[in-house]
């Protein structure tokens, strides 16, 4: 037996994107790594519009990253989101030499105006639910009267081309969301080890993936057949 299967309790290729496709039309959330050239991290990812107050908690303990709503590019467009690095007029802002990309996808960060602070379980997953919602039709939605800037949750704006223009957890769980048919707004939180403060091992996060029923993927499964 792989050590894939033995950890994972799953196929990999194919059966185990079809699998992830299958779990993410539920709501249901996958694992991510997206390349150990890369970050070299995996990220517990959900579809926006499934986050509830538990599966915040779920993020913040059993992944421990930062949560982040990753938006499809012409949603972000829409809603006149810009890359944070462009709104910012600060020396800090820029000369950035990132060892995994050419840039970061990050964005502003909003909390719903119907939230109180913004950082409990139930706030956090009031305003992903809401981007999700909005993120339906971009078109319609008035995102100034609905969001407040800033907030507890950041947004991350995809490529213009998406994964075949960058590889990153933005991308890939956006491709993942096209294929499920879900909005395109997913949550992506990075998966940390409680002992050496680093990104969990892909071994780990498969264990984890199996413990608790998930699928675990590299990013490379997606890659190959959404990434065309």
């Amino acid at each position: 037996m792989s050590e894939t299967t033995e950890m994972s309790g799953h196929q990999t290729g194919a059966n185990a994107l079809e699998r992830a496709i299958d779990a993410f039309s539920r709501g249901e959330p996958v694992c991510v790594h997206d390349a150990a050239d890369r970050e070299g991290e995996t990220d517990l990812i959900y579809p926006a519009e499934a986050v509830t107050a538990d599966a915040v908690a779920r993020l913040r303990n059993d992944a421990g990253g930062l949560v982040c709503v990753a938006l499809s590019h012409e949603v972000a467009e829409a809603f006149e989101l810009p890359f944070y690095t462009e709104a910012v007029d600060h020396p800090a802002a820029g000369d950035h030499e990132l060892g995994y990309d050419d840039r970061s996808s990050f964005s502003l960060t909003v909390n719903h105006r119907d939230t109180y602070t913004g950082i409990t379980d139930d706030d956090r997953s009031l305003t992903i639910r809401e981007l999700a919602d909005a993120a339906r039709n971009p078109d319609a939605a008035d995102f100034a009267d609905r969001f407040r800037v800033p907030g507890h949750v950041h947004l991350l704006k995809a490529a213009p081309e998406g994964l075949a223009q960058r590889e990153g957890h933005t991308e890939l769980g956006l491709a993942l969301a096209d294929a499920a048919d879900t909005d395109p707004a997913v949550v992506v939180c990075e998966m940390l080890d409680d002992e050496t403060g680093g990104a969990v091992t892909p071994r780990d996060a498969r264990a984890y993936a199996a413990r608790h029923d998930l699928v675990y993927l590299e990013g490379s499964e997606i890659l190959d057949v959404l990434g065309e």
